[in-house]
């Protein structure tokens, strides 16, 4: 049975699609912000596996609430890897491209030196830390702009503003690859069975939507796909200001993933089967 910390998240929906017989563990089983709890939690169930599908996703509000995310994209994800390490099963965790400072523009590689720019990054990259300091069976699947039909999402805001507007202005000169839900949660699974053949394979790998776009022309492929009649206005991120800073290279080097058998999504292809699922809902 594989254990995932997290129920009503975008990754955690799409695990239950794939495997329903696995346990979901929302906040009110786990509260993140107490770390010392989760070991207790992860001894008790004796699962084959735990996926961590859950996190502090509020990168304006990490600015002001440093200490809580710390203790929940680190503390908590280290005390997860500590608990799995122990059972000696593998441990998946989820991070994000926000983890480096986002210069140049080229893709960046696992192995690139970090350097987060917020709060939200430093967070995430301490729990990469802990993780790797614990040194048991796992993967850190980093990845950025995840979308699906659930949730809090840019599709889904997109969609919603072209309900009332006929013009947007979206930030143009941040680069990244958009990460469909489905996709992601299915590498989480294939890190799964890697790890339990071969625990050689633990690391650090990156798992982003191909081909890398900018907002404004992810914002535009929303629109042509959902037939909406938008004009979408290149802005800078200059003109868009945020409580949070946002790296202006979000490209990830996803070259590592077939060492779990994985490739990287085509996220065009993804959005297609997103758009169908919001029209039937």
């Amino acid at each position: 049975m594989i254990l995932v910390f997290g129920q009503s998240g975008q990754v955690a929906r799409e695990l239950a699609r794939r495997v329903p017989d696995a346990r979901f563990i929302g906040r009110t089983e786990a509260d993140l912000s107490r770390p010392q709890e989760l070991k207790a939690i992860i001894d008790l169930a004796e699962p084959s596996a735990v996926i961590n599908a859950a996190a502090y996703t509020a990168v304006d509000r990490a600015e002001e609430e440093r200490d809580l995310a710390m203790t929940v994209n680190g503390e908590a994800p280290s005390e997860m890897a500590a608990a799995c390490a122990a059972q000696g099963i593998p441990f998946v965790h989820m991070s994000t491209d926000y983890v480096f400072p986002g210069k140049g523009d080229a893709p960046m590689a696992p192995d690139a030196p970090t350097g987060p720019i917020n709060a939200y990054g430093q967070s995430k990259l301490a729990g990469e830390l802990g993780i790797r300091a614990v040194g048991g069976p796992h993967a850190i699947l980093r990845t950025s702009w995840v979308v699906s039909a659930h949730g809090a999402n840019f599709v889904k805001s997109m969609l919603r503003l072209s309900e009332t507007r006929d013009k947007l202005t979206i930030v143009a000169d941040q680069i990244g690859g958009p990460t469909p839900a489905g996709p992601l949660a299915a590498a989480c699974l294939a890190a799964v069975e890697a790890l339990k053949n071969d625990a050689s394979v633990s690391g650090t790998y990156h798992f982003a939507g191909a081909p890398d776009v900018s907002w404004a022309d992810f914002a535009r492929e929303i629109f042509r796909q959902a037939g909406r009649d938008v004009v979408v206005e290149d802005i800078p991120t200059t003109a868009f200001p945020t409580p949070a800073r946002r790296p202006h290279n979000s490209r990830l080097d996803c070259s590592t993933l077939d060492r779990l058998g994985i490739s990287r999504p085509d996220w065009k292809a993804e959005l297609t089967e997103i758009l169908k699922e919001l029209e039937t809902a």
